[in-house]
């Protein structure tokens, strides 16, 4: 994790993995596909992101191949206790500041496994998350102030941003 605690490009990795086991054991092949898609299409394709391995995972005692041996014959993989412990602290990881392609997959992913937690963790979380839209809507709310005059253009993607913002917020807030 970074200072902050929040995901770096590797732990969401980890994140969606152990998340789409916890739901259900799966093949390897499969797995790995659809880490890739997720991923693959909120961020674009990212060095940081391919260069997680599913395997190590399985190195580290966090998943285990229910029959076979894993990547080599497709085995299908289960998540072991070990890597729920892990699974529930990557899902307490802090969101970042900002709405980089990293930050919004975090968000993302979380959102995706926020029922992995227990209820009154997931209310935390869910109060979290509206912190994190709300400072990011007070940074786009005082560059919109300032940008009198500026092309219409700009002013129209601030708004667009502004009220996506606000749509989250009353989405997560309930």
């Amino acid at each position: 994790m970074f200072r902050d605690r929040s995901l770096i490009p590797a732990e969401a990795i980890r994140l969606m993995a152990l998340g789409l086991l916890a739901e259900q054991s799966r093949a390897y092949g499969e797995l790995a596909a659809e880490v890739r898609y997720f991923t693959s299409n909120f961020v674009g394709p990212s060095l940081d992101l391919m260069g997680s391995s599913i395997e190590m995972l399985h190195v580290q005692g966090l998943i285990e191949p229910v029959n076979g041996q894993g990547m080599a014959d497709n085995a299908t993989m289960r998540i072991k206790p070990e890597g729920r412990v892990v699974l529930h602290d990557l899902l307490q990881a802090r969101l970042s500041q900002g709405q980089g392609d990293i930050s919004r997959l975090a968000l993302r992913l979380k959102l995706r496994f926020l029922a992995l937690l227990p209820e009154s963790e997931q209310d935390v979380q869910r109060a979290h998350i509206v912190e994190t839209v709300e400072s990011e809507l007070s940074r786009l709310l005082d560059v919109r102030n300032r940008s009198v005059g500026t092309p219409t253009i700009f002013l129209d993607w601030i708004d667009r941003d502004i009220a996506n913002l606000e749509a989250h917020r009353a989405a997560i807030s309930g």
